[in-house]
């Protein structure tokens, strides 16, 4: 297809071509009058099955309960959820209430698509989510929205599996994870894996960047400077996991070709790094031999170093173009902050009740603590102790580039394209020119 903007593929200029044509019309809005509420947009991902209704039970109430403004919920899959936000604000149709992916937020923000937060909800946001959820939601210091699935990144073993090679806990070390790795491998008789000791995969951006900055993170290194203007990872912190990582794959612990989600619940892996939200997944697809499925915090390279893991996540806020952002914040605040009971006198933000219903968690790590105490999956746990050393996603203009960028790079490690040298040296030359020229 000729004349396709700079940057869109053909697969996202025909959506742009389509939302613009035809499924792009701004919904009514009312004046607030009797008999003509304001109706609110509300934009999200969640499109399809439990999500979807997860989202409509709060919105159905709030609406069932309140004359004056009304929610509409809208989704489209999260693949187009960025160009359907960049695409609706160009046509001046962007909907009032928006569920970005918080790795988009500085590139939303400088594309003059977000509204801060009030000094209110801002006050509210900072003291009642932990400092992961409140940095994913923040650009330059401000706050944007209210942080909704919260997602850390943890180790998932195969109990079963560890037991056969006689390791009787999972790793705390890096030199433990290698050895673990290597002695949970099995193949048959004419060299095929049968089981793979860890999983790294080049599947999706979560098996091949969320595990590597979980790792970096572990190392006490970082993806993103500071200020936002280059890359760190150029450092000794990440020459030793882009090492850890070649040497898994060399070594034969790790096939990067296979598709780890299917892997491990077949009981083909015996570890993965990976995000909170494949617990609930895990459970429902794995049934009976979801027992064998335990978790862990991400080992450290030495006994005693800090903790650390990587945390990603979405939030909800306001259109910078909304006619009504008084009315927008008024229903986030509602949804994020007023308390619901869940039996026995205790109370939940409605929110949190609903990321828990679908397998997630929020940054609210009292709602956390209140209903995964309440008979919630003890996998989950793990996870929410990670919400108090998680560290945020970089979020900066050019993040979601960066990160396709290292993806490409780890990847080409992985299946033997180039060395640790060469995708160090890559990563930096790539990465600095991309992060340098958003800004």
């Amino acid at each position: 297809m000729t004349g396709a903007p700079h940057g869109l593929s053909r697969r996202r200029f025909a959506l742009t071509a389509t939302l613009l044509a035809a499924g792009c019309a701004a919904p009514h809005q009312g004046t607030g009058r009797p008999g003509d509420p304001i109706v609110l947009t509300l934009l999200s991902h969640y499109a399809s099955g439990e999500l979807k209704a997860a989202l409509q039970g709060p919105v159905d109430e709030w609406n069932a309960t309140h004359d004056r403004v009304k929610v509409r919920t809208k989704a489209v899959e999260f693949n187009d959820l960025l160009t359907t936000f960049m695409v609706r604000q160009a046509a001046g149709q962007g909907a009032d209430i928006l569920q970005p992916y918080c790795l988009w937020n500085g590139q939303l923000v400088r594309a003059g698509v977000l509204r801060p937060a009030p000094p209110e909800d801002a006050a509210e946001i900072t003291r009642g989510y932990g400092a992961a959820a409140v940095g994913s939601a923040s650009v330059g210091g401000k706050v944007y929205g209210y942080p909704t699935e919260a997602q850390t990144y943890a180790l998932y073993y195969n109990k079963r599996l560890l037991q056969e090679s006689g390791i009787t806990r999972p790793p705390r070390t890096w030199r433990e994870l290698e050895d673990t790795a290597y002695r949970t491998t099995r193949r048959d008789r004419y060299g095929n894996t049968l089981v793979q000791g860890f999983g790294l995969s080049t599947y999706d951006d979560s098996t091949t960047v969320g595990q590597t900055l979980a790792l970096l993170n572990a190392a006490g290194g970082s993806f993103v400077s500071g200020d936002g203007r280059r890359t760190a990872i150029d450092s000794p912190a990440g020459r030793a996991v882009l090492d850890l990582e070649h040497r898994l794959v060399n070594r034969g612990a790790s096939e990067p070709g296979v598709n780890v989600y299917k892997a491990f619940q077949s009981g083909q892996v015996a570890m993965v790094i990976s995000a909170g939200w494949w617990t609930g997944s895990l459970k429902s697809q794995m049934g009976a031999a979801y027992r064998d499925v335990a978790v862990a915090p991400v080992p450290v390279p030495e006994l005693g170093d800090k903790p650390a893991t990587l945390a990603t996540g979405f939030m909800l806020g306001v259109n910078a173009s909304s006619q009504h952002p008084r009315e927008a914040w008024e229903f986030l605040r509602w949804l994020n902050t007023e308390r619901v009971g869940v039996g026995k006198g205790a109370t939940v933000t409605r929110m949190s009740a609903l990321q828990v219903s679908v397998g997630s968690l929020t940054g609210r790590a009292d709602d956390m603590r209140t209903l995964l105490g309440k008979g919630g999956d003890p996998n989950l746990l793990p996870f929410l102790d990670a919400l108090g050393y998680a560290v945020p996603e970089p979020n900066v203009p050019g993040a979601q580039q960066a990160k396709s960028l290292l993806r490409k790079n780890v990847e080409a490690l992985w299946t033997g394209q180039q060395s640790v040298d060469e995708s160090l040296r890559t990563i930096r030359r790539q990465v600095d020119q991309e992060v340098s020229r958003s800004w």
